[in-house]
């Protein structure tokens, strides 16, 4: 059954009759009135409840949950900072591996035998990723005025020009269906990772850049139906198993911080460490409900996690 809309005032008395202390009625209901009590309660409540009466825990205010909010909306653009310095230079380096083998005509990325088509499967996504993804944007009226321009100019819009206009999605299906010989040439850039493994970050990191654009709840996300795959950091940082399977750092975002490790150049990582760990020391400082290995928890990462830039990646 769907639940009754309520006013901001009956909002805060919810909150009050589950045990929240709501210590400045009028400041919580302009901060309601800006957030949202679904974006705000809904996605940020479960950490300060007590599991057994689902009532919040004693002492807990909502400015820490506001707390908890901020801190992970700072996540998320902290996140995405990087991931669009990494989305940047795929594209770059795709673009210029497949002109440099194929050309750089459009005919040459609208041709499926250009792609990796090894199997029935690979076969359909390489057709899917042409006609929804390459071709739509070469036969349709866009916003993209580089597009247009090239289209009206040149009747040819190189691999170089087009790629600018895919989503990291689209870039991502279009190095996993890529030749051998292309992906070969994009992944030596990237220290310690293979083609099949940059295949799989780029896949989960997908999934985060989805995450942060559309300001969904980050810091506990795992990915349902995808993980990176096991690399040297994971064995060096000394990361729990389940059998041979990682129990952190494989589809949480302490994942993410790996795959950034071997994406992003090493004194670019090192400033994202430097700012996620200013995030995360805020936070608990902010939060009288929130410990720092609670919150560790959550987001996967283990207690020595500040050592995955100690070691080598390979």
């Amino acid at each position: 059954m769907p639940k009754p809309f309520m006013t901001y005032d009956q909002q805060i008395e919810k909150l009050k009759s589950k045990g929240l202390t709501v210590p400045d009625e009028a400041a919580a209901k302009e901060t309601l009135r800006q957030i949202g009590y679904y974006a705000l309660i809904t996605g940020y409540k479960d950490l300060f409840k007590e599991p057994t009466t689902r009532n919040y825990r004693d002492g807990t205010t909502l400015d820490d949950i506001i707390t908890l909010y901020h801190f992970d909306e700072h996540l998320r653009e902290l996140t995405l900072h990087y991931l669009l310095q990494i989305e940047r230079h795929i594209r770059s380096s795709l673009s210029y591996a497949f002109c440099d083998v194929f050309g750089d005509e459009q005919s040459a990325y609208l041709n499926p035998q250009n792609f990796d088509g090894s199997s029935t499967k690979r076969q359909a996504g390489i057709q899917t990723l042409i006609n929804k993804h390459l071709d739509f944007l070469l036969t349709r009226q866009t916003t993209y005025t580089y597009l247009e321009h090239y289209k009206r100019s040149h009747g040819n819009v190189p691999l170089w020009v087009l790629v600018n206009a895919l989503s990291f999605g689209s870039l991502s299906k279009f190095y996993a269906l890529s030749a051998s010989k292309v992906q070969t040439l994009v992944s030596c850039e990237f220290d310690g990772i293979d083609e099949q493994a940059l295949a799989m970050l780029l896949d989960v990191l997908t999934d985060y850049r989805n995450r942060c654009a559309h300001g969904d709840r980050l810091f506990s996300y795992r990915c349902s139906r995808k993980d990176i795959p096991d690399l040297p950091l994971h064995e060096k940082l000394h990361l729990p198993k389940r059998g041979t399977t990682y129990m952190q750092g494989k589809r949480d975002y302490f994942a993410l911080v790996i795959a950034l490790r071997y994406l992003l150049p090493a004194e670019e990582f090192l400033d994202f460490k430097r700012k996620l760990n200013h995030l995360i020391q805020k936070a608990v400082q902010e939060n009288s409900q929130l410990s720092e290995a609670a919150l560790l928890g959550l987001m996967g990462f283990p207690a020595n996690w500040k050592k995955v830039s100690s070691y080598h990646k390979i």
